[in-house]
């Protein structure tokens, strides 16, 4: 299988093009870089009927975040607050960057 390189990273502001989540928008929670996936806080929510592990827990039912491609999504650039294209540059001092298309500033997670 040919791994894709994503533009994606934790903590990214994404937001969901395709899907049964479409126009929502979430934080990137992880990055599955071998299956070209992402878990997306609050997005793609799934259900987990879980078996009780112990004699005095109950068995119960989890709601969690699954993994969503990452073609169905799109990174919001924190300067414009727009989804967009992403580009990558070296700077002078040699470091890669990743920046916005369309105002063509930088995109750094703030945390």
């Amino acid at each position: 299988m040919r791994q894709g390189k994503t533009y994606l990273r934790k903590n990214d502001q994404v937001e969901v093009i395709a899907g049964k989540d479409k126009g929502r928008v979430g934080k990137v929670l992880r990055v599955i870089k071998d299956k070209d996936k992402v878990v997306v806080e609050r997005i793609n929510m799934i259900k987990r009927h879980t078996k009780p592990q112990e004699m005095n827990q109950q068995g119960q039912i989890v709601e969690k975040e699954a993994p969503i491609h990452v073609s169905n999504l799109l990174l919001i650039c924190p300067e414009c607050t727009k989804t967009g294209r992403i580009g990558k540059k070296i700077l002078d001092d040699g470091t890669k960057v990743r920046y916005c298309k369309s105002c063509g500033e930088s995109i750094e997670s703030k945390s």
